[in-house]
């Protein structure tokens, strides 16, 4: 069997742009499938069993990058008197419902104000109804839904103190939730899309191999062949590139010093605490520089602080006319 030749790089627009591994390939296109009005509102109907045909009541109030909780939320809409947050995840995450709160107190609050109410006035303030679903085709969870409590988070547990938010959690994997698929064409075909790129990585595949032949095998079954077949270049470019390297540097720096501050305590030695941190940190700072980062740039994306850099780069003899010479050699 002859093996694909995976292309490194990928044209993106004017530019050229060279392919990473994408880990959160399956969150970006279940928001980039369910982008469309209409196709939203069929995944609506079908998980409330209404019959609403004019894509235009689906009002969309997703927030693109909500800074308050430094996290992006996939599909946020109001229709009728709800408003609803859906959201996908791959990976498990216990802290689903303190999500939704922060983020629906932080749309009441923003609705507030774009209405004018008085909440300290006589009258009640009306408010739609949150209802917060995530959509999970991970690999720990066996039933085809859940519902998870934020009350759970607190030291008395479940059902004590005055707040609570609840999330449904719906396993979207192949061969879970029958009946919802049947009801909702694009759910379905992303459960079998995502099926088969993790198939085929269990297969032995790289990722970058998994996702072109999954796009092959499914344009030839008819799935999602109006999307991968117009548009297989974006699909491709989304899939393969990661899309928040800033973020992905500083979680390797935060896990770099967590495993530093680990060391220093199983080996009982202090300096131990700070070893694995600086090592990490004068790698990343390296990097940064031969990519022409300027310090204030570079203290920003790794979280420190600007002397903290400057000093790193002065005791550490990281030249950066030294380290730009070494690549291009």
């Amino acid at each position: 069997m002859v093996k694909r030749k995976i292309r490194r790089w990928f044209r993106h627009g004017s530019w050229w742009r060279r392919l990473r591994n994408n880990s959160k390939y399956r969150d970006v296109l279940f928001r980039y499938l369910f982008r469309d009005k209409q196709d939203l509102l069929d995944l609506y109907n079908a998980l409330n069993g209404s019959t609403y045909q004019n894509p235009e009541e689906l009002e969309v109030v997703t927030m693109e990058d909500v800074i308050f909780m430094k996290m992006k939320n996939d599909l946020s809409f109001m229709i009728g008197n709800t408003l609803n947050l859906y959201e996908h995840q791959s990976t498990w995450n216990p802290n689903m419902p303190l999500r939704g709160m922060l983020y629906f107190a932080q749309q009441f609050e923003g609705l507030l104000a774009s209405r004018g109410d008085d909440f300290y006035g006589t009258k009640r303030v009306e408010l739609p109804t949150p209802v917060y679903i995530v959509f999970y085709n991970g690999g720990r969870m066996q039933s085809d839904n859940l519902l998870l409590y934020l009350s759970d988070s607190f030291p008395t547990g479940r059902g004590s103190g005055c707040l609570e938010c609840t999330c449904e959690v719906l396993n979207i994997n192949r061969g879970h939730n029958q009946a919802l698929m049947e009801k909702c064409h694009r759910l379905w075909e992303y459960s079998e899309f995502s099926s088969e790129i993790e198939e085929n990585i269990r297969r032995g595949m790289r990722r970058e191999e998994a996702i072109h032949t999954a796009i092959d095998t499914c344009i030839e079954k008819g799935i999602l062949k109006d999307i991968l077949v117009k548009q297989k270049a974006e699909v491709l470019h989304m899939l393969l590139t990661e899309y928040d390297e800033k973020k992905h540097f500083r979680t390797l720096f935060r896990e770099g010093k967590e495993a530093g501050l680990k060391e220093g305590r199983e080996e009982g030695r202090e300096e131990g605490r700070e070893e694995g941190r600086e090592e990490l940190l004068r790698e990343l700072v390296k990097k940064k520089l031969i990519r022409g980062k300027t310090i204030p740039e570079i203290a920003e994306e790794l979280e420190a602080e600007i002397s903290e850099i400057r000093d790193m780069i002065d005791h550490s003899g990281l030249d950066i006319h030294d380290e730009r010479k070494g690549e291009s050699l």
